[in-house]
């Protein structure tokens, strides 16, 4: 609740991503000043409900994002997608690393025409910026529905850091973003993590 003016709601908006392994984004959008909440999942799919399993086989359509509900009075939905871009690798169709198939695919699922124009603009951005070598491959289209990953995937880097993939692959993304954004970071302003 806003505290100046009793009875308002505070405002609220929600990002879906997708950009590799969902532990790697979950890890850190939850270090990140103003994002309230960080749920893995999966969306842009044609089977309701999936599994992980099935969602591994890459036949149901579904990419494994992360749905990230943010304040905009603290981090702007343009600032989510550049600390996105800066953690992933939008150039690498259906893959990210090692990690290969139509589920690790860069996506953008915008839930306003307000998301659609800051995603495309962002794109527009970093491609004049010639910030990778090669084009940027990041789908962006309409949210639908989103499914929650199972519960052993939820808060999965932390409460899993010391197995390989973790250690491996997670932290450095972790240690990148860290490096890169520390005026972003919860811990930067004081805000427990």
């Amino acid at each position: 609740m806003d505290q100046a003016t009793p009875g308002l709601a505070a405002r609220r908006e929600v990002a879906t991503l997708a950009g590799g392994c969902f532990w790697c984004l979950e890890a850190v959008f939850d270090q990140v000043q103003g994002v309230e909440d960080v749920v893995s999942g999966y969306a842009g799919g044609v089977v309701p409900n999936p599994t992980y399993q099935q969602v591994c086989t890459g036949t149901t359509g579904h990419a494994e994002v992360v749905q990230v509900t943010f304040d905009p009075d603290v981090i702007s939905y343009r600032d989510l997608l550049e600390i996105f871009f800066s953690i992933h690798d939008p150039t690498t169709l259906n893959r990210q690393g090692e990690d290969v198939g139509t589920q690790y695919r860069s996506a953008i699922f915008y839930h306003s025409p307000e998301q659609k124009a800051v995603a495309e603009r962002v794109i527009a951005d970093l491609t004049a910026a010639r910030t990778w070598p090669d084009p940027i491959v990041t789908e962006v289209t309409p949210a639908g529905a989103f499914y929650p990953a199972e519960a052993y995937h939820q808060e999965y880097f932390v409460r899993n850091g010391g197995q390989p993939y973790c250690r491996l692959v997670v932290a450095p993304k972790v240690a990148k973003f860290r490096k890169q954004h520390q005026a972003r970071l919860k811990d930067a302003a004081g805000v427990p993590r």
